[in-house]
């Protein structure tokens, strides 16, 4: 039986470990938390009432506020924590890892101020110590539905094809189907980049307007993402799968997603500052936003979206006239 040890207690790590322990392979799986009152409450309470209040934690998950308990000895390690800590974690649980332990990254976002992708960093992390076993987890996939057994699927990529066969393995289950891939750059860049144009999604539904617009908005958005993907070495195909359309599909409307949330509360003429003060979870796109613009202009791609949304939540823009630039941009073919 292997030991996994999730990283992140918020929706996302917390439904994870609730798929792992109904999946084909028993585990044992550990949930750490990084905040240690928060570890106590899910040991006590035995639901994450914080962040997906209302399912039950089965008395198999173990669940520590320690992270060098928590990794030690772990075959699998599965980082679900919001960009800004992943640095300082996986730093910190380095001295407690094997050199044959997995880690598989499922957080959608981009390390600050490198801009690297996730499975960059953690390789420049662990690489001081030894050769990273490394690969991303990323697609359409809302916590709450993988948590109460919705059929998902999503997908695992590692340039190490036996490891991504492997954690293919490991994680399926009855309502989890995963699928390998070995464009790393463009799985985690789908799933970094969606979020930005989820914001843009919300931010039309704050005001209103009708399908038309966000079916736009999603299909010129799908444009962005793949350009940025295939300059930085992804493969086109890939940003048209599950963890490119797919996410950027469900991400920009679901009611269930962070990022349209926080556009949908620009739309209604909300601040930023205001929006985020009362949201429990991070919305991965507001730090994302600032990363894709840097790396579109530097490798010189066009995101006429993602400026937008930066002007918005970082230059004070009113979102309508934002959304009037996109419209009166000059007319190209497609």
């Amino acid at each position: 039986m292997k030991k996994i040890a999730i990283l992140g207690a918020g929706s996302w790590g917390t439904a994870l470990a609730l798929a792992l322990l109904r999946g084909r392979s028993p585990h044992r799986v550990c949930l750490w938390a990084r905040r240690a009152e928060q570890a106590e409450a899910l040991a006590e309470r035995r639901v994450n009432t914080e962040y997906l209040d209302g399912i039950a934690l089965p008395p198999q998950l173990e669940i520590s506020g320690d992270l060098a308990r928590a990794v030690e000895d772990a075959d699998i390690v599965l980082g679900v924590m919001p960009s800004e800590h992943a640095r300082a974690i996986y730093t910190s649980a380095l001295p407690h890892l094997r050199p044959d332990t997995a880690i598989v990254s499922a957080t959608k976002g981009l390390d600050f101020p490198t801009l690297d992708r996730m499975t960059e960093m953690i390789s420049s992390v662990v690489g001081a110590s030894f050769p990273a076993r490394v690969a991303a987890l990323s697609g359409p996939s809302f916590a709450r539905e993988v948590a109460r057994g919705d059929p998902t699927a999503i997908v695992v990529a590692s340039r190490d094809e036996a490891l991504a066969a492997e954690i293919q393995e490991e994680f399926a289950g009855p309502s989890l189907r995963l699928y390998t891939n070995t464009d790393v750059t463009g799985v985690e860049l789908g799933g970094a980049v969606k979020n930005v144009i989820a914001i843009a999604a919300g931010v039309c539904a704050g005001f209103g307007l009708g399908h038309n617009s966000i079916a736009a908005l999603i299909t010129r958005g799908l444009a962005e993402m793949t350009r940025l993907g295939c300059v930085l070495g992804g493969r086109r195909e890939t940003l048209s799968g599950l963890a490119g359309l797919g996410d950027l599909v469900l991400t920009c409307t679901g009611a269930l997603s962070r990022n349209r949330s926080v556009g949908v509360e620009l739309g209604k003429g909300r601040a930023l500052a205001e929006i985020q003060s009362g949201m429990r979870m991070v919305a991965e796109g507001v730090r994302t936003t600032a990363a894709a613009v840097d790396l579109a202009r530097r490798h010189g791609v066009e995101m006429p979206i993602a400026e937008q949304m930066y002007a918005v939540l970082y230059q004070n823009r009113p979102p309508k006239d934002a959304i009037r630039e996109l419209m009166e941009r000059r007319l190209t073919n497609e």
